[in-house]
């Protein structure tokens, strides 16, 4: 077994895990990392838990120190450049008639490398954007392009259930979720039912798929002919959970089946 923190770099971001070094940690401690893009400051997101090697994808970087005060004071001020350096941005992308929409900057806490998120349709090029800033701030610069999904992650919001985005509390990755979810699970296709804040197909479509694939089998189809004994019909409803379904026959009875008996 071996010993697992969870990191956040930003509120709201990605928990990202390492190895603890030692440390006693505890939640909401700030830190310095080691990570690929170089010295990160960050913030304790979880309580120290002890994993199975085997659970984990990739050996893990380690938390270099607990932040000083210095470290705190860097980490403002590197807060405070990466603000500049989003409006200059902003004001290149404007000079280069980009069609791109910047989301975010950010500096590693030695400023080793500036990297921007934005939001775009298409591919684009934007290496003037990047010989520009580069030459501007003395340090490596990357653009990365990011979808909607991750949009909504930063922003955050409110669902339709009333509570904060899944994106924005909980969720660290997005799953892939299509439409057959939905049609599994029997719900209307209307857009504003069944999609998100950021437009794209609700994230929480994906937590009970597998139990209603599973209460799926052995239910017909909606609009499938059934006989039962000297009857036939039509199936108009379906109660997935329940296994149940509703027949229409062609004497306009309504009879509801079970198939489980």
């Amino acid at each position: 077994m071996i010993k697992t923190v969870g990191i956040v770099f930003k509120d709201g971001g990605r928990i990202y895990v390492f190895d603890p070094n030692n440390y006693e940690l505890s939640i909401g401690d700030k830190v310095i990392v080691e990570t690929e893009r170089g010295f990160q400051f960050g913030t304790v997101s979880t309580e120290i838990i002890e994993k199975s090697k085997g659970d984990l994808k990739n050996s893990l970087k380690q938390v270099l120190r607990l932040a000083t005060d210095k470290d705190i004071e860097q980490y403002e001020s590197n807060l405070v450049a990466a603000q500049e350096a989003f409006k200059e941005c902003e004001k290149l992308i404007k000079k280069y008639n980009l069609n791109m929409k910047l989301i975010d900057a950010s500096f590693t806490f030695e400023r080793e490398q500036l990297m921007f998120h934005f939001l775009a349709d298409s591919r684009i090029d934007f290496r003037e954007l990047a010989k520009n800033l580069a030459s501007k701030y003395r340090t490596r610069i990357e653009l990365r392009q990011i979808g909607v999904r991750d949009k909504a992650k930063e922003i955050g919001g409110i669902g339709p259930c009333g509570q904060i985005l899944c994106c924005k509390k909980f969720l660290e990755n997005f799953d892939s979720v299509s439409i057959n979810m939905a049609k599994c699970q029997n719900l209307s296709l209307n857009p504003n039912k069944i999609n998100g804040s950021c437009g794209r197909l609700l994230c929480c479509l994906t937590y009970e798929n597998d139990i209603y694939e599973e209460s799926r089998k052995g239910l017909p189809s909606i609009g499938e002919k059934i006989r039962i004994g000297e009857k036939e019909g039509k199936v108009i409803d379906l109660n997935i959970l329940k296994k149940t379904y509703t027949i229409k026959t062609d004497a306009d009875e309504y009879i509801t089946m079970d198939v489980k008996k």
